[in-house]
């Protein structure tokens, strides 16, 4: 398989704590690392969630205990005018801006912008009205799945192909949502198996400490890469704690590069760079002791040593009884 360069979204999310600030440097420290979509969030918390819906356990350990989901989401929102500059400062830095719309409205939003393909958050996986309007849109679609069984992926993208998304339009992230996931929940294999399933393509939204899985999941064959990055893990905030700081998005980015070349196109046989070492690693048929002319070869007077560069011994058999035309002395190679 040639596999082609992975998409890497480094998911900016609500780390930016509602500072636009903070979000025009999260651009910067993405476009450093090296990634292809910096992504935000987009919502409004009056139409994301009920005035006494609760927070997740994550958000509650990392955020005041006694606020509403609705009243963080509040701080976190991102105004029209913030989306704009925001975009305008990730096309001065060379990174294309990306977010994910958590409502209809919201969804409508980002289109007016111009995105030319939508997230579908794990949350939203099951809701109809919304996966509708994303299939009117008739944008690439990007489905994370976390929280979900084959069941509801099924579901899922049968309501966006009834829409008129065709499934090459379709790419599934593998994704578990708690933050940070432990490893044992991770399931990796689960994200080949989404792609068998459902003939599309796949990639994986990683909420675990640490870059490894990430890299893991291209070398598996994701197509897409999520992480969340922040720039300092101990800022207040829901998601900081589970996020990449600077360097390690850097780092992450830089492995994922190098595996996508180590992949390669999958065809066995021996590389440019390795060709020259084939005759001092492998062996020859040379003489273990003196043989006279006339002598046949025997199992006592031949062996196998290197260089490679006479005659190979995987023709043993066939100089195994022939006679020497000439003396040898210890070591010489044999000729036929």
């Amino acid at each position: 398989m040639n596999h082609s360069r992975t998409l890497i979204i480094a998911e900016a999310g609500v780390n930016h704590n509602g500072d636009l600030a903070m979000a025009k440097r999260l651009i910067e420290v993405a476009a450093e690392a090296g990634v292809d979509l910096v992504k935000f969030q987009t919502f409004s918390a009056d139409r994301l969630a009920t005035s006494s819906a609760s927070k997740a356990d994550y958000q509650a350990q990392s955020t005041d205990a006694d606020e509403s989901q609705q009243a963080m989401l509040r701080r976190l929102e991102l105004s029209s005018q913030m989306h704009h500059e925001l975009i305008s400062h990730c096309q001065r830095h060379g990174i294309r801006f990306f977010s994910t719309g958590f409502d209809i409205e919201s969804l409508d939003f980002l289109m007016g912008l111009g995105l030319d393909r939508i997230k579908v958050p794990s949350g939203e996986i099951t809701n109809l009205p919304y996966l509708r309007r994303v299939a009117a849109h008739g944008k690439p679609v990007i489905l994370s799945t976390g929280m979900a069984s084959l069941g509801d992926i099924e579901a899922a993208i049968a309501v966006l192909q009834d829409g008129g998304i065709v499934r090459q339009q379709i790419t599934v992230l593998h994704c578990n949502t708690e933050y940070p996931t432990p490893m044992a929940d991770v399931n990796l294999r689960a994200m080949r198996n989404i792609g068998r399933a459902f003939d599309v393509a796949v990639g994986y939204s990683d909420h675990t400490a640490g870059i490894e899985v990430a890299i893991a999941a291209v070398a598996l064959g994701a197509s897409v890469i999520e992480k969340h990055f922040t720039l300092d893990r101990n800022l207040p905030g829901p998601d900081h704690a589970a996020s990449l700081e600077p360097e390690e998005l850097k780092a992450m980015v830089a492995a994922i590069r190098n595996i996508e070349l180590a992949l390669g196109d999958g065809v066995k046989r021996p590389s440019p760079s390795e060709s020259k070492n084939r005759p001092i690693a492998r062996k020859s048929i040379v003489a273990s002791r003196a043989i006279r002319v006339g002598q046949p070869f025997t199992e006592d007077n031949i062996t196998t040593k290197r260089p490679g560069t006479g005659i190979s011994p995987m023709r043993w058999d066939e100089v195994i009884g022939c006679i020497a035309t000439r003396d040898y002395a210890p070591d010489e190679m044999i000729l036929l």
